[in-house]
């Protein structure tokens, strides 16, 4: 069977994360929603996306395929029953059907002659960019759960201080020296080749994926993921960084998500709670307005390839799309559309050749390459958000 995820009709409230990839290649928990499905239904899957980014992330399609919704994290029930989906046969969960077979995945399908399959279990579905962080504590421990099952830890060096050892777990290659690890209010996963240098402080749940780093002195609150490559110190509570992004210094970072390639200068600070107390509202690209959360604790959403210089601080519930550089004292508008420079006093437009420039840079102190797929994905992001840079 050949499996594809699609970005379903999430993909807008996503935004700014899925300028830049299909909704299934979030990270929430340990895993990417991507991964999860290719650990659990053991083959490589595509995507259903749009047209600019399909280059890079192409759909593959057969005579006999399975479409699942992207926003979906899989659990063991789900992803048996996704193997188990035949002709005119899907998947329904409350209202959202959430995987299909199609010997046309090029078509929307007429769910009329297809007979639905209840999923009666409890699933994690990532709707909106809050999401992210705010039910990254239920994913990170499913994902523990499946990545560690009847595996052992890699020996923990004696330098540290361990609460709740049977719930930390490290893969080969990985290094924590002179820390505490309290692992009593969730998981700690240590990844293969990440590092955890001395006097960290860490409270579960927390994931530090592969040739990650966490510095001196660090202070992490749980659920927080730190992605592949990552480097992090500081404050850091309830957040998810992206893979390849820096939040290398002192201050705060508080129920956020960064997308890939961010850095976040010294000493830069978001607020993650109002003064009043009050629920927050953050802007929404699918409405076009700032939507209620929902949530009292709700900090900053930021896109790949955005900066901060240092000492940046961000009002609770900014949103700061991609390929945006904030640099100037004082607290910024808390909507920053996409290729912005600049802060409090204003702002002007982050040409592309200007952003690409430092991606270059960037990437290639990590090994990587911007190449032109990388380009024309981002210069496409560049006249998507044109009508939002109206300074």
């Amino acid at each position: 069977m050949n499996y594809i995820l699609a970005d379903g009709p999430r993909r807008t409230a996503l935004l700014p994360f899925t300028f830049t990839r299909p909704v299934a290649e979030i990270r929430i928990g340990i895993l990417t929603i991507t991964e999860k499905w290719e650990r659990r239904l053991k083959t490589k899957l595509s995507f259903k996306t749009e047209e600019y980014l399909s280059e890079k992330y192409p759909m593959v399609s057969a005579k006999e395929n399975v479409v699942i919704d992207g926003a979906i994290v899989p659990d063991q029930g789900l992803s048996e029953m996704v193997s188990a989906l035949s002709a005119n046969e899907a998947i329904q969960y409350g209202d959202k059907v959430v995987a299909y077979y199609t010997s046309d995945p090029n078509s929307e399908p007429d769910f009329s002659i297809y007979k639905m399959k209840t999923y009666e279990g409890e699933l994690i579905t990532v709707d909106f960019t809050w999401d992210i962080f705010s039910k990254n504590g239920e994913a990170l421990q499913a994902d523990y759960d499946f990545i560690t099952e009847g595996r052992k830890s890699a020996p923990i060096s004696d330098t540290n201080q361990l609460i709740s050892p049977e719930n930390i777990f490290l893969e080969e290659g990985a290094s924590v020296e002179y820390s505490i690890l309290n692992a009593s209010n969730g998981p700690i996963y240590i990844g293969a080749h990440a590092e955890v240098w001395e006097g960290a402080l860490i409270r579960g749940g927390f994931a530090l994926c592969e040739k990650a780093v966490v510095k001196m002195g660090a202070k992490i609150y749980g659920p927080t993921t730190v992605g592949p490559h990552g480097k992090v110190c500081g404050e850091i509570s309830n957040s998810v960084i992206f893979g390849y992004s820096s939040k290398g210094h002192e201050g705060y970072l508080g129920n956020a998500v960064l997308g890939e390639w961010c850095n976040i200068g010294a000493d830069s600070n978001n607020s993650n709670l109002k003064n009043n107390y009050a629920k927050v509202r953050m802007w929404n690209y699918e409405t076009q307005k700032f939507d209620h959360t929902g949530l009292q604790f709700c900090g900053l959403m930021m896109g790949d390839h955005s900066k901060t210089a240092i000492n940046t601080m961000f009002n609770t519930g900014t949103v700061i799309g991609v390929n945006s550089n904030i640099y100037v004292p004082g607290f910024p508008r808390n909507f920053i559309p996409s290729f912005s420079w600049g802060g409090a006093s204003g702002f002007s437009t982050y040409m592309p050749k200007r952003a690409f420039e430092a991606a270059k840079v960037m990437m290639a102190r990590r090994g990587s390459e911007f190449d032109d797929v990388e380009a024309r994905i981002l210069e496409h992001v560049f006249e998507l958000t044109k009508k939002w840079r109206n300074y």
